[in-house]
């Protein structure tokens, strides 16, 4: 634990240092991050304790000592073996109970840390959302950062469009102990704001207004810096779930993805006005239709004198209504070819719009869909990470008693104790263990395996693992037998030799 915590102190050094933070506050950060270390930290903590312990007992010839007593291995083990099935309960409970909180809490704190300290959430040379705002600066200097060089802010409106413009040469944040104030005073620069305009004829123009100042004040309301720092915010994240709530989402994000898809797909059938069934016509009531009717109702007059304006307005009852205000150029069904479309029935500069309505469709079509399939690999994404933290709680709790089955019997087989040996082989194979688990997470996040398979294959990795060794140590054999593979390549070439002499 104190070598993970180093490590994520260098991974969250930006969200600390340099703020003006008391070592309180920083104590706090640190202490919720605890518990979510465990998914790393317990595991390896199992299988090195495993190795080193049961290592010590075969090189110090305790094992030897057992066996001339009458005790197995598996008999020496057995209250080991309650303790970390026991272990692997507690483990299940913390995950799902400690560590769902201990992930609000922090980032709870990050947020608010940001907030009650502007300075942290403003980054220099890029834009950094912050209280409405995307705020750029190209140099922070001076006492907490609070001079600011090269301001550009874009404060945004409420359908989250860059409404107003400010850029500053330079900036101060202000604060006091006694305020619940912080104040941003920018100096020398201008504001640039966008003219609504009513008129089309007037936003293609693109209006705008322009300002300049000497001083402008920005006051941000916040408040009091302890309490404010533990604010409780109301987002929730997989991994800020436990079992229950987890299990319920999951089946509510599945049929909401559904039901999206569903909408969507007819609202595209609608708009192509594709798949729409006919009914048919009951010819068992009607009687035989006259041949003088039969021979008027197929002829059809191209609609000379109507502005189509979409692939859609092409239908009987528009040519039959055009048929009325035409006389010239009648055509009829008749004169078309079996192979021949009915888009021949139209003149020249009819056809050229018909096409350019039905490609500005089929363009609508596709960006529509690309949009809802971006839409819709994010909502996959979620699905997957609820999946993915379910199993990962069950698979954290399992692992502990595996490695335990991986660690003690190897011990028992390279018969070393100490942190020379045992350490290594216990960080490796937490490393094969940890970098499996991470790819396998990272591929079910983007649904290229099964979210289940992502969270259970390093555990599932090591289960055939820790079999083998057991039976090795239990039958008192070697990792492997470097002799007998050494037997069997002289048998085999013993025999190839002798079948050349022949």
């Amino acid at each position: 634990m104190f070598i993970f915590i180093f490590q994520t102190i260098w991974l969250f050094i930006d969200d600390l240092a340099g703020k003006g933070l008391d070592i309180v506050i920083i104590g706090k950060f640190l202490f919720y991050l605890m518990p979510n270390l465990t998914e790393k930290v317990l595991p390896l903590t199992v299988l090195l304790s495993s190795i080193l312990t049961f290592g010590t007992f075969a090189e110090n010839y305790e094992f030897a000592a057992m066996k001339a007593s009458g005790i197995s291995l598996q008999r020496s083990m057995l209250s080991l073996i309650v303790f970390v099935t026991f272990l692997g309960g507690v483990t299940f409970y913390f995950a799902n109970n400690v560590i769902p909180a201990s992930e609000q809490k922090i980032y709870n704190m990050r947020r608010n840390i940001a907030k009650v300290k502007p300075a942290a959430a403003i980054e220099e040379g890029v834009f950094s959302d912050f209280e409405g705002m995307s705020i750029k600066v190209d140099e922070k200097y001076g006492e907490k950062d609070r001079f600011l060089k090269n301001v550009i802010i874009h404060e945004k409106s409420r359908t989250n469009t860059v409404a107003r413009v400010i850029k500053a040469k330079n900036g101060e944040l202000l604060s006091s102990d006694a305020s619940e104030v912080i104040q941003l005073v920018l100096n020398d620069g201008n504001v640039y704001q966008d003219v609504e305009s009513k008129k089309s004829a007037d936003k293609r123009k693109y209006p705008f207004a322009k300002a300049n100042f000497e001083i402008y004040r920005i006051n941000i309301e916040i408040p009091e810096l302890q309490q404010d720092l533990e604010e409780e915010r109301d987002i929730s994240t997989d991994k800020m779930k436990n079992v229950s709530r987890l299990i319920k989402d999951i089946d509510s994000i599945k049929k909401d993805n559904i039901r999206i898809v569903g909408a969507f797909s007819k609202n595209i059938i609608n708009r192509m006005g594709g798949f729409i069934p006919l009914t048919p016509k009951d010819t068992t009531t009607a009687g035989p239709v006259p041949e003088s009717e039969r021979h008027s109702s197929m002829k059809m007059t191209p609609p000379n004198a109507a502005v189509i304006k979409d692939a859609s307005d092409i239908s009987e009852e528009n040519l039959a209504s055009n048929k009325s205000s035409n006389t010239d150029g009648l055509a009829s069904i008749d004169s078309l070819q079996p192979n021949q479309n009915f888009i021949e029935l139209f003149e020249d500069w009819q056809k050229v719009q018909i096409m350019n309505a039905a490609k500005n469709a089929a363009s609508s079509i596709v960006s529509s869909v690309q949009g809802k399939k971006d839409e819709m690999q994010k909502r996959y994404k979620i699905h997957n990470m609820h999946i993915l933290s379910l199993h990962k709680k069950y698979a954290l709790a399992l692992s502990c008693i595996i490695l335990f089955f991986v660690g003690a019997p190897l011990g028992a087989i390279i018969r070393k104790g100490g942190v020379g040996l045992p350490m290594v082989i216990a960080i490796v194979l937490f490393l094969i263990y940890y970098f499996v688990g991470v790819f396998a997470g990272n591929y079910s996040k983007e649904n290229n395996i099964h979210p289940i398979l992502g969270a259970w294959l390093s555990t599932l990795i090591m289960l055939p693992l820790g079999i083998f060794l057991t039976k090795r140590a239990t039958a008192d054999k070697g990792m492997l037998q470097f002799g007998a593979i050494g037997n069997y390549f002289k048998n085999l070439f013993r025999r190839k030799r002798k079948t050349t002499t022949l």
